[in-house]
C-alpha cells in the first residue's frame, strides 16, 4: 500500500497565523492522502523588528497591521486572537510538544497551547503551566520536567535538528508548508497547496 505524502508544517505557538493554519492543516489529512508532520521553527522577532522599547515607528505600524490582519482572518473563523503585550519565546512550549508527540498526544496539547496563549490565558514560558496542559491531555510529564532541568540532555539538540531541517528547506518564516519539495509560506497560501495536492491526484 502506498504511503501518504508527507507534508511538512513549520509552525510556532507564538505566531498568530500558525494558529490560524493549524486546523486547516489537520483537515488536509481528511481531504487528501497526506500525513502532516508538525515541525517547530522559531523566528527571532527582536532581530527582525527590534525589541519593543527600541522598535522604530515603521516596524510598530507594520506589526500592528499584521496583527490586525490576523484578527480579521480569525474573526471569519470564530477564533480569538489577542495580540501579546511583549515578545515571548516558544522554546519551552516546543519541548512540551515533543513530550506530547512522543506519547501520541501532540494535537490536543497544541490545541490548548494555541487557544490559551492567544486568549492571554497561558504564560507560554512557564514550565508549570505547560506541564499542567500535558497532564490535562493525559501525558506523563516526567520527561518534560527533566528536559526543563537539563535541556542539553535531549530537548535542545532535538529542537536544533528541527531548525536545521528548516534551513535545509529554505524556511524563513511561519507558517510554512513543504510538499514534494515546494514551499508555501503563509496561511493564505494554503489554497495553492491544496491545488498542488489535487494536481498530484491526492484528493480522497
Amino acid at each position: 500500500m502506498k504511503k501518504p505524502l508527507e507534508v511538512k508544517f513549520y509552525f510556532a505557538y507564538t505566531s498568530p497565523v500558525s494558529y490560524l493554519a493549524n486546523d486547516p492543516a489537520y483537515a488536509l489529512e481528511r481531504s487528501h492522502d497526506v500525513r502532516v508532520r508538525f515541525i517547530p521553527y522559531g523566528v527571532d522577532i527582536r532581530r527582525v523588528y527590534g525589541d519593543v522599547p527600541t522598535r522604530g515607528e515603521r516596524d510598530r505600524r507594520k506589526l500592528r497591521y499584521l496583527y490586525h490582519d490576523a484578527r480579521r482572518m480569525a474573526r471569519e473563523r470564530g477564533v480569538v486572537i489577542y495580540p501579546p503585550k511583549r515578545i515571548f519565546s516558544a522554546r519551552r512550549a516546543f519541548y512540551g510538544g515533543f513530550c506530547a508527540e512522543d506519547q501520541g498526544l501532540f494535537r490536543p496539547y497544541s490545541d490548548r497551547v494555541y487557544q490559551r496563549f492567544w486568549k492571554h490565558e497561558l504564560e507560554v514560558e512557564n514550565p508549570d503551566a505547560l506541564a499542567a496542559i500535558l497532564k490535562e491531555v493525559g501525558a506523563d510529564t516526567a520527561t518534560f520536567v527533566r528536559w526543563i532541568e537539563d535541556e542539553e540532555s535531549e530537548a535542545k539538540p532535538r529542537l536544533k535538528r528541527c531548525f536545521a531541517e528548516a534551513a535545509a528547506d529554505h524556511v524563513f518564516g511561519v507558517p510554512t508548508f513543504v510538499a514534494d519539495g515546494e514551499m508555501f509560506w503563509g496561511y493564505d497560501r494554503m489554497g495553492w497547496l491544496i491545488k498542488k495536492l489535487d494536481a498530484m491526484g491526492l484528493r480522497r
